[in-house]
């Protein structure tokens, strides 16, 4: 009997040396670019295609590629609209479907039904559908692009019925009716039950949706580049590609300008990071 129970433990601990194996080496399969972006944004070009690898080139350690790369790629303008955009979609898309998600589960009508099937739907079509008749739309029959307006707007319909179908689970399952019939009988009202009760508890889901929603925003380049064709409105994604040449790219200011434009979202997630898991989870089991 001990040496079958010898035998298990030391099975067991087999196969979590193995499973740690596994997740290490994943791990680095997943690091290794960024890695190598944090190597290489600190050497002269010549050093970065000579030698990737080399944690220091042979011209030494160098900080000209950030304000070179800034300056090239009119870093702060491009950064101030990156901001606008992200920031206003992420919170109209928020508002919109935390109320659209509340009304959904607090109301038993058919047309409630109706209309959270139809956004349960929309969310399977690819979004390269839609470009052509979009851009045809509001570009040659509305005259509306070229305006961060237009672009916010676009990122709030297309995000939507994702935010809406996690709103509606966390409010369904984590937010007792008790609570608003008790806000009524002290004489709250439903709009008053709705910010003081409601959108507090939902906290964890609002931090998950505006993480997924904000890096989406901020890193996208294929609808912006759609829809802002000036250059003085231009995201951060988009100004990038002014270091892309014909015949050669200067790869240094390149990873130094992704490297600027990956802060903001890194920061927000380590803000937001003991959230996500509460959040995402949030209204799958009851």
């Amino acid at each position: 009997m001990d040496d079958l129970n010898a035998r298990a433990a030391r099975n067991r601990k087999i196969k979590h040396a193995v499973f740690m194996v596994i997740l290490v080496f994943l791990f680095i399969c997943f690091i290794f670019p960024f890695l190598l972006v944090l190597i290489n944004v600190f050497k002269v070009k010549g050093d970065i295609n000579s030698n990737p690898l080399a944690l220091v080139g042979s011209h030494g350690f160098t900080m000209k590629n950030f304000p070179e790369a800034m300056q090239k790629m009119n870093f702060w303008r491009s950064f101030g609209n990156s901001m606008i955009i992200t920031v206003s979609s992420t919170i109209v898309t928020i508002l919109l479907a935390s109320m659209t998600a509340y009304v959904i589960v607090r109301n038993k009508w058919k047309a409630c039904g109706a209309l959270f099937g139809l956004m349960i739907a929309s969310m399977v079509i690819p979004f390269q559908v839609l470009m052509i008749p979009l851009v045809s739309l509001y570009g040659g029959m509305l005259g509306m692009l070229n305006h961060r307006v237009t672009l916010i707007f676009m990122h709030v319909g297309f995000s939507l019925s994702m935010a809406t179908f996690m709103f509606h689970g966390a409010i369904h399952t984590n937010v007792p009716i008790a609570l608003e019939e008790a806000a009524t009988i002290d004489g709250c009202t439903k709009w008053q039950t709705y910010w003081q009760i409601v959108f507090p508890l939902l906290k964890p889901t609002i931090a998950t949706v505006a993480i997924i929603d904000a890096m989406a925003f901020w890193n996208d380049y294929l609808l912006p580049s759609l829809v802002l064709g000036r250059k003085e409105l231009y995201t951060i994604p988009i100004a990038t590609q002014v270091f892309y040449g014909t015949y050669s790219t200067d790869i240094g200011l390149v990873m130094a300008a992704l490297l600027l434009a990956m802060l903001p979202i890194l920061i927000l997630y380590l803000f937001l990071q003991r959230y996500i898991v509460e959040g995402v989870t949030s209204g799958a089991v009851k």
